[in-house]
């Protein structure tokens, strides 16, 4: 039969009618995906299946067990090229419906007559045990004549064609099962957006005579992207050799991009079960654009003693992200399998990645985490080109806000040192049904506008153009002194005697000199109790030697005194007054130039006491703050702008200025759409609120007028 690649997509769905009853909506891709490689198998290599039954017969004979390599080559397309495959079975479609008693018995040894290499695939589908259900529910022999009347030869269907018909039905079977579509399953129009971004940039270089493409997606599902990619590059330019490469640990899914890889006749690309984060198939390959949608949050506990020993997984900031969230791991592995990059230079030719992620990547980790080390890295080195932020309720299963990423290590020379985020979170439109969590789409002109804001790289309303340097940050810690004030209660006495009962005279003794009235000046008071213990008579005992003396001291404060904050501040050191060295202390930064000594002093946590030193406050722990001031601004300028006019008493932890990153503080870089994109709405006028609620009241009455009346 002759037809587009939608009417037979429609035919062969119509065929889901005999499999109601064994079998639910959401399981129809056990049967009908396997059968549909089968038969277009069995199309494939009609021509020369004469060929290669001749030839296997022979080598039987000479008692050749290992045919595979030799009928491969036999086995051969409509242009003479070997497909790489075969089947030595005396079976067929046609003869297969020639003994209906017999059908499972003779469909298992059709499929066992194939090389190996396409039986692993039915291995994975777990296809005998199909047989044997629709066997056992009398569906098999229908099913199966079905199929026979389906004419899937290549003159008939070509392989683009063939690999639309399937991925029509994949996108049907996704969407059947609702539940579980998002695991496998990225909806077509993001997929078309993500090949857009990935691909429209290299338009020129795409369309060239003979030209050659890698394209990898290390979490392929079923497949999707990698049919996408090869679509937009076919639909650009015909003559192109487009090699694929995939891997996914789901067995199913597995299958099916393994069968659509053989039925549009790649040969050369490769699709590997196994997981991305442990076993790297393509060790040795380098891929010109890649693309995923990697699963969000996954944890990789389970995968960490290998994943620490992986190359492709350090040299990205040297550090790991979060243990339950490996989404991460996946750009690592994926910037791993980037292409050097020369500009000018054919054999460096660098590479594109496009990746889903939700917005955990974005923010998630502060200064210092691996999450921050990752994007600084990423973004340091210049290979951040963009994110889009898609709507809400675009995905299977989850209705979460998504992210595309679109990193490089190629950017254009106008992109070089920017960032672009595009805002397309309300360019939506509501389906007619929702497919699970999936409720919204992006049509034509929406993705027609991505592509387009991305192409010119303007800023507007939905697009912002940024230095790379304006997601960085410093983060800093900032203390407050603290304030104790003390008094001698009841219940303070009371606790400290529990736990030094030997001092019960000595505290008489003080409280008959301090009394019970509470007193705010810490140091004061302090420096006068040390005194009176050293005026203790000679048959009171005082504070103990050594350690036992420290720790007498520390119960005694803890016990008499709380935190005020009116309280004078408790003063931790004295020091002698000596100048401060700007340039070593923040190394690279320019510093106001209207900050005096003392300020500077005082920013730092030393404060003239008057006498010609200065005092060092003890930080209040419960007051500990955190700072997170720009890369392009100083620190100081910062700190005397945005917290010294809110709280005068604060100052810089020095110990966070020598942590790393040149003496000032840990960078940390995170990207947030909302600061970025946010529109402030003023309130409306009271006087219009104060109306409508007099609108609603008025109707209410008149309604429970109606009632009593």
């Amino acid at each position: 039969m002759s037809a587009s690649f939608q009417q037979l997509a429609n035919f062969i769905w119509s065929v889901a009618d005999l499999l109601r009853g064994p079998y639910r909506p959401p399981q129809y891709e056990r049967v009908m995906l396997p059968l549909t490689v089968l038969r277009r198998f069995d199309a494939v290599l009609a021509p020369t299946k004469a060929a290669v039954l001749k030839k296997h017969a022979e080598l039987s004979a000479k008692g050749i067990a290992n045919t595979d390599a030799i009928l491969n080559n036999l086995a051969k397309n409509e242009d003479g090229t070997p497909l790489g495959f075969h089947n030595h079975s005396q079976l067929d479609f046609h003869k297969l419906k020639g003994d209906p008693d017999n059908i499972g018995r003779h469909l298992a040894d059709y499929i066992a007559g194939f090389s190996e290499n396409i039986r692993k695939i039915f291995d994975r589908f777990e296809f005998s045990q199909e047989i044997d259900k629709l066997e056992e529910s009398n569906r098999l022999y229908q099913v199966v004549a079905q199929f026979a009347e389906i004419d899937l030869h290549p003159t008939k269907v070509d392989n683009i064609t063939m690999g639309l018909v399937f991925e029509d039905l994949i996108r049907r079977f996704n969407e059947a099962a609702n539940e579980t579509a998002g695991d496998h399953f990225t909806p077509r129009e993001v997929i078309q957006l993500m090949v857009n971004l990935l691909l429209e940039p290299d338009t020129g270089v795409l369309t060239q005579d003979g030209i050659i493409v890698t394209v990898c997606d290390p979490a392929c599902g079923t497949g999707g992207m990698l049919a996408e990619a090869q679509n937009w590059i076919r639909a650009h330019n015909d003559k192109a050799t487009v090699k694929v490469f995939g891997q996914d640990y789901n067995p199913r899914s597995y299958a099916v991009a393994a069968s659509d890889l053989l039925i549009k006749g790649h040969k050369d690309g490769q699709v590997v079960l196994g997981n991305t984060l442990t076993d790297d198939p393509f060790p040795e390959h380098r891929f010109d654009y890649l693309l995923a949608n990697p699963p969000f949050g996954v944890d990789w506990k389970a995968e960490k003693k290998v994943i620490d020993r992986w190359p492709n997984f350090h040299g990205y900031g040297g550090k790991l992200p979060r243990i339950n969230d490996g989404a991460l791991l996946f750009l690592l592995y994926m910037m791993s399998k980037f292409q050097d990059y020369k500009k000018g230079d054919r054999n460096k030719p660098g590479s594109r990645a496009a990746v889903v992620f939700n917005g955990s990547p974005l923010f998630t980790g502060g200064a210092g985490s691996g999450e921050s080390d990752i994007r600084r890295w990423i973004i340091e080195h210049d290979q951040l080109e963009a994110i889009v932020a898609l709507p809400e309720q675009m995905f299977y299963n989850t209705g979460i806000g998504t992210f595309l990423w679109i990193v490089t290590n190629r950017k254009a020379a106008h992109r070089k040192g920017k960032i672009q985020l595009i805002d397309a979170r309300e360019r939506h439109t509501p389906m007619k049904r929702s497919l699970g969590d999936k409720r919204r789409y992006l049509d034509n002109a929406a993705l027609e506008s991505v592509t387009r804001e991305h192409g010119a790289m303007e800023s507007g309303d939905t697009s912002r153009v940024f230095d790379n340097a304006d997601f960085g940050y410093r983060r800093i810690t900032v203390l407050r002194p603290l304030r104790l004030r003390f008094e001698m209660t009841d219940d303070a006495r009371e606790r400290f005697l529990d736990a030094c009962p030997e001092l019960y005279d000595a505290l008489l003794a003080i409280q008959d000199k301090l009394g019970s009235e509470p007193m705010l000046d810490w140091n004061a008071v302090w420096e006068r109790i040390q005194q009176e213990f050293k005026a203790l008579p000679d048959d009171v005992e005082g504070w103990a030697k050594g350690a036992k003396g420290t720790a007498q001291k520390k119960i005694f404060r803890e016990c008499f005194t709380m935190v005020d904050p009116n309280a004078a501040p408790v003063i931790a050191k004295h020091h002698k007054a000596e100048p401060l060295d700007r340039e070593a202390l923040f190394p690279g930064q320019t510093l106001p130039a209207d900050v005096t000594k003392d300020e500077l002093a005082a920013l730092l946590g030393l404060v003239p006491n008057g006498k010609g030193k200065q005092v060092e406050y003890e930080p209040d722990p419960g007051l500990k703050d955190a700072e997170n001031i720009p890369l392009k601004e100083d620190i100081v300028s910062y700190v005397l702008r945005e917290v010294r006019p809110y709280v005068a008493d604060a100052w810089i932890d020095r110990e966070t200025l020598d942590e790393q990153d040149g003496g000032i503080g840990k960078v940390g870089y995170e990207i947030n759409f909302n600061r970025e994109f946010f529109r402030y709405t003023p309130p409306r006028p009271l006087h219009e609120i104060d109306a409508e609620l007099a609108g609603v009241e008025q109707r209410i009455l008149a309604l429970l007028q109606e009632v009593t009346e």
